[in-house]
């Protein structure tokens, strides 16, 4: 019965993709508005057929230029945080070359850096801070890699100098650093533990399929996103970071 359900859940998945996907080729292409709402509409889609509830707490970023901060521990923040408002996000260059999930970010319009390039940091910050000109909102995993959930990494402050970038432009008066804490609170209806993060964060040399055969099975899992109070950035990007961090910790470690 598990693999039946399983498999119809993939299949539904599939039929939504084919709907979806062909029709935010065509936003982006024609430039249509739409491009906005299509990746939220999947996003949501693959959390209900698999069982993932979000509770969104705080409020979102408004019209205001906002670069989001948040911490990262796992690959399903990205579908967490996108199932609530329209986001574009910042990732390595190789997942750009995944199969599946480099297209999916492409169609969210992800932003990719190559770390290995000495120049790309100016590169994306400029790119960014275009984002950010138009209103957008980009978010930022500022750990720079996923962590194990139970604590957080340093954040690392170099991407946000697209705030700085963006600050250079007229038309732009101020840039909003916001906070964002993702807690996955609890599988099963209980209180997650240590003995559950391995099965829901995903760091280092873990293998993905724990993962992967944990979330097509539906397993229950209950994530927490926390919006914190926007920052104004004053073009001191260490201490804006420093910032955003501290209020991060706050809230995992509260959750």
């Amino acid at each position: 019965m598990t693999r039946i359900l399983v498999a119809a859940r993939l299949m539904v998945l599939a039929l939504v993709s084919l709907v979806l996907v062909p029709l935010q080729l065509l936003a982006l292409r024609f430039g249509w508005s739409i491009l906005h709402a299509v990746p939220v509409w999947f996003h949501r889609v693959l959390l209900r057929l698999f069982n993932v509830r979000v509770t969104e707490r705080g409020k979102p970023p408004g019209e205001a230029a906002t670069l989001v901060v948040a911490n990262h521990v796992s690959w399903l923040d990205i579908p967490v945080i996108g199932s609530l408002h329209p986001l574009s996000f910042i990732a390595k260059s190789e997942i750009e070359g995944w199969p599946v999930v480099g297209h999916l970010a492409r169609l969210q319009r992800s932003v990719f850096i190559d770390r290995q390039r000495r120049k790309a940091t100016a590169e994306v910050n400029d790119a960014l801070a275009h984002r950010l000109v138009k209103g957008e909102a980009i978010v930022l995993f500022a750990e720079g890699t996923t962590s194990d959930g139970n604590r957080l990494l340093p954040f690392r402050s170099s991407l946000v100098g697209a705030a700085q970038t963006a600050l250079m432009h007229d038309s732009v008066e101020r840039v909003l650093l916001q906070p964002l804490a993702i807690t996955y609170t609890r599988r099963h209806g209980l209180p997650v533990t240590r003995r559950d993060r391995p099965f829901i964060a995903w760091y280092g040399d873990m293998d993905l399929a724990p993962h992967l055969k944990m979330f097509v099975r539906a397993t229950p899992l209950d994530v927490v996103v926390t919006w914190g109070e926007p920052i104004p950035f004053n073009g001191n990007r260490k201490e804006a970071t420093a910032q955003a961090e501290a209020a991060v910790r706050r809230t995992v470690k509260a959750a």
